[in-house]
């Protein structure tokens, strides 16, 4: 990607998928324009839309964006002529996050197809969620949502075939071969929630309870992690939980998507990080 130049405009604050996408860029040469909602003209009262076009008036050859509206990167990428990657979009989806939990899991499990995988927390809120229940859905998985029924609503069965919800975790996790764990996320949480005693209580993954999966159960959280809520401090540390390797393979994940997007790679071009002469 030498002389090229990626924008990346996270209208919502974030440091691992920023940092990510900034240092994918980096490695693979590109120039980066970063924009940041808090110092952005948008708090003087401009669009959504006047602010792209002026990044785009720029001339990057991509830009990342990170919106707390579900949509804003499909509608950003229907009025720009620049490819459009979403970093994040409210409560609806986190793509690249769902393929950097796919890598790790074939790294650690050598497949993606046919597991058990378990989602942990508050679903209803989560767009990491959203698109892992997508994304390994085609790979067949059988998907257990489990969490606080406000948090688990019906009406996410509907997203995926073979998906099913418990709010009892020791159901949900028994036999499980991935456990993706939420994060509780404050932020996006407008009803009245639980408190983190009950919480606690009822859905943090303990080693007890990661004991009735399968010995081999793999434990993924996007980050960051609330030790002593939604997980045990035993369990992020445990030789189970793979999330500093989730962090490694996102990088990589990026760099791959930068690549076939934005650096006019073949469609069956590997990935750029088995030819370090085109990434380097």
């Amino acid at each position: 990607m030498r002389g090229k130049t990626l924008a990346v405009a996270f209208f919502e604050a974030s440091t691992r998928t920023r940092i990510s996408f900034t240092t994918a860029a980096s490695r693979l040469g590109a120039d980066t324009m970063a924009l940041q909602a808090e110092s952005s003209s948008l708090k003087k009262g401009e669009s959504l839309l006047d602010t792209v076009r002026t990044l785009e008036a720029m001339r990057p050859d991509g830009i990342v964006i990170r919106h707390s509206s579900s949509g804003a990167p499909h509608f950003v990428a229907e009025r720009l002529e620049i490819p459009v990657i979403n970093a994040g979009d409210g409560t609806h989806e986190h793509p690249t996050q769902a393929l950097l939990d796919a890598l790790t899991i074939r790294g650690r499990k050598g497949k993606l197809e046919g597991w058990n995988v378990t989602i942990l927390g508050d679903v209803l809120h989560s767009r990491v969620a959203r698109s892992n229940i997508h994304l390994l859905g085609k790979f067949g998985a059988r998907i257990t949502l489990c969490g606080p029924a406000m948090w688990v609503p019906p009406e996410l069965e509907l997203l995926a075939p073979n998906i099913h919800r418990t709010a009892r975790i020791e159901e949900a996790v028994d036999g499980a071969d991935v456990i993706i764990v939420l994060r509780v996320q404050a932020e996006r949480i407008h009803e009245p929630a639980l408190s983190a005693e009950e919480y606690i209580l009822g859905y943090q993954l303990t080693a007890k309870r990661l004991r009735l999966a399968r010995p081999d159960a793999l434990v993924l959280h996007p980050g960051p992690m609330i030790r002593g809520l939604e997980i045990d401090p035993s369990v992020a540390d445990g030789p189970q939980c793979a999330v500093l390797e989730q962090v490694t393979n996102g990088l990589a994940v990026r760099m791959a998507l930068l690549y076939h997007l934005i650096a006019g790679a073949p469609a069956d071009a590997p990935h750029p990080a088995k030819d370090r002469s085109k990434c380097c």
